[in-house]
């Protein structure tokens, strides 16, 4: 009885090899490796505009096989960390092509985190979480200048794997590069925004002035037009100033009376009997007077008297 039981469990331990049963599922591990870094213009061949316009870099091929082992999650997402400045971001992959012992980088990912050619990155897989909200704010005000930025701004994510708070992304559009800074991004200070269903807002630019108000034209012309109207001349009834019995001045003594002597400003009427289509033009004749005289002083054509040429008697 004694010697049954290490038979037993052996021949468990070869039906359990036999049928594939896994008593112990792989645990995912963590990738961390240091690279040197370059940025993509120093990467041989040719240029590959899609990395800039980008968040996502090219490793080397023994990477890919290194994450195959440790079984890491999909899809594969890792902090970049620069241990001189302290700075860190993340990113996605875009392929394994790179010579071996270095990774290449967009342009403006290798200014956030203060890196220089062939400085050394420190690369984590990370699992990010799925993007809800993002905030941006344009570093310049000619951002401004784009007819629909909110449009341009989800045609250049499409680029991206995941956004990191504080990064500055650069966006192309129009032979133009626009810098954004991401101010805020939720359910975490880093997120993935692949397959993502993300609200985007927009932060006034840096430098931006809201514009004046343009004044209406009434507004305008707040001043009354009586002031700029002659006065009356001639008689004005109760033109004077009274005085008190008493030789004591009179509490309204300061106020003048000019202004109840000012004519009113009346608005002209509008013609409602305007028709249309029609013009008229209204011409005001100013007749001479007469001094004690009748005649007719309506012009009459040809009414001047004649010469001749010749001397007639």
């Amino acid at each position: 009885m004694s010697g049954s039981g290490p038979r037993r469990s052996y021949i468990r331990r070869d039906v359990g090899f036999q049928f594939g049963f896994n008593m112990f599922p792989d645990i995912p591990r963590p990738f961390n490796v240091t690279y040197q870094c370059y940025s993509v213009a120093m990467l041989p061949g040719n240029e590959r505009q899609d990395v800039e316009r980008g968040g996502k870099i090219i490793m080397p091929p023994s990477a890919l096989e290194q994450l195959t082992r440790l079984n890491i999650n999909y899809p594969m997402l890792f902090k970049l960390t620069n241990r001189t400045s302290r700075r860190e971001t993340h990113c996605g992959v875009l392929e394994f092509v790179a010579d071996e012992g270095k990774v290449y980088l967009p342009l403006w990912m290798m200014h956030n985190m203060a890196l220089e050619e062939g400085d050394m990155v420190q690369m984590e897989s990370v699992s990010l979480p799925v993007g809800t909200f993002s905030r941006f704010q344009p570093l310049s005000s000619d951002f401004l200048d784009i007819t629909n930025p909110t449009a341009v701004l989800e045609n250049c994510l499409r680029s991206f794997a995941c956004l990191t708070k504080g990064d500055i992304i650069a966006v192309q559009y129009n032979q133009k590069v626009y810098e954004l800074m991401v101010l805020e991004t939720r359910p975490g200070d880093a997120i993935s925004i692949i397959e993502c269903d993300m609200n985007v807002e927009f932060a006034a630019p840096v430098g931006y002035k809201e514009p004046e108000p343009i004044k209406k034209k009434e507004e305008e012309m707040a001043v009354d037009p009586a002031e700029f109207m002659l006065e009356p001349s001639g008689f004005i009834a109760f033109k004077g100033t009274g005085n008190r019995l008493d030789g004591k001045k009179r509490k309204d003594s300061s106020s003048t009376d000019q202004t109840t002597h000012k004519p009113v400003y009346v608005r002209g009427i509008p013609d409602y009997d305007y028709e249309i289509g029609t013009l008229k033009f209204i011409r005001t004749t100013i007749k001479p007077k007469n001094n004690g005289t009748e005649e007719n002083d309506e012009f009459k054509p040809f009414s001047g008297t004649g010469f001749s040429l010749r001397n007639r008697t």
